[in-house]
């Protein structure tokens, strides 16, 4: 399995799979593709933070981090949002998740930045040391199991003496 960033030739392909990957889970597709068309779009993207996991020349997983911030009265901090992550079901519990969070996080620490954030499945991104933001004292901008609600820094004290509530970008509206 290789991890890659992003072309635009690979646009087409990914859209495919996006559909494919959230059509027949508990939440169902909820336009996911659409959102990563409009990061593209948006000041919030950065295209080293896109990537695809692939095998024998077959697009099988695709992860995308997308700038965003935790405001408070007085600051601003910057950091990171995954989101979409998505596997081809028949690629699913193979590692390809795993592999795309740890390039992600990889490239996200060279860029700097503090934290990734995450809506998802509590049962899998704590495998990556993904905590419940409320520990952190950070809030969604809309109502949200707690325990689907998560954020990780990336060093130590990262969000020390930070709190506050995650501002998405426009693509997110």
């Amino acid at each position: 399995m290789q991890i890659r960033t992003v072309t635009k030739n690979d646009y087409h392909e990914i859209d495919k799979l996006i559909r494919e990957a959230f059509t027949d889970t508990a939440h169902g597709y909820g336009g996911e593709a659409e959102l990563v068309d409009k990061i593209r779009e948006s000041d919030s993207y950065i295209s080293d933070l896109e990537v695809i996991a692939s095998e024998d020349d077959q697009i099988i997983g695709y992860g995308l981090l997308s700038k965003v911030n935790i405001l408070n009265e007085n600051n601003t901090f910057s950091g990171l949002v995954l989101a979409p992550l998505a596997v081809l079901p028949k690629y699913q519990r193979t590692g390809a998740g795993k592999s795309m969070i740890n390039e992600l996080e990889a490239r996200a620490k060279k860029h700097n930045y503090r934290f990734i954030s995450i809506l998802g499945h509590p049962d899998y991104y704590p495998k990556f040391v993904y905590l419940p933001a409320s520990k952190f004292h950070v809030n969604a901008p809309f109502s949200v199991p707690d325990e689907a609600f998560m954020i990780k820094p990336l060093y130590t004290g990262a969000l020390d003496g930070i709190r506050g509530m995650i501002k998405y970008s426009k693509a997110f509206e």
